[in-house]
């Protein structure tokens, strides 16, 4: 390992609509395994240098949340599958996201449904959707 705790693994960037009620309720409530010391909440809408560094990726934060971990980017699908294999199960709640997302082919296949919910959501509420660059 490197001695950088951004490569190490223990600490964690997570990129999420911070205007979507259900987005942010999702990263509040859930837990990550001990051994990511530090869980850096981002909201997707402002100018943080995780969301430029994802928006430089061409990834569009309007159609799915991000992760940064280990120095490699995740997004949408692949971003909830590896929240989902590191949650605790400490709590229901994080245990029906392990059961379900911690499998890639049943993260993908759902993770539209969360997408399209969070449109709805915004839609309802008279919210904007990111505006990606």
């Amino acid at each position: 390992m490197s001695g950088d705790p951004a490569r190490d693994g223990k600490e964690i960037w997570i990129v999420y609509d911070g205007e979507c009620p259900l987005c942010s309720r999702y990263v509040l409530m859930y837990r990550i395994k001990r051994f990511v010391e530090r869980v850096h909440l981002i909201d997707a809408r402002s100018d943080h240098p995780v969301v430029r560094e994802v928006r430089a990726r061409g990834l569009k934060l309007d159609q799915g949340m991000a992760v940064k971990w280990r120095g490699a980017i995740y997004h949408g699908a692949d971003a909830i599958h590896l929240l989902g294999m590191l949650g605790t199960s400490g709590t229901l709640f994080n245990r029906i996201n392990t059961m379900l997302f911690a499998r890639p082919g049943l993260a993908k296949l759902l993770y539209p449904a969360l997408v399209a919910g969070r449109r709805v959501t915004l839609r309802l509420l008279g919210r904007q959707p990111i505006m990606d660059a």
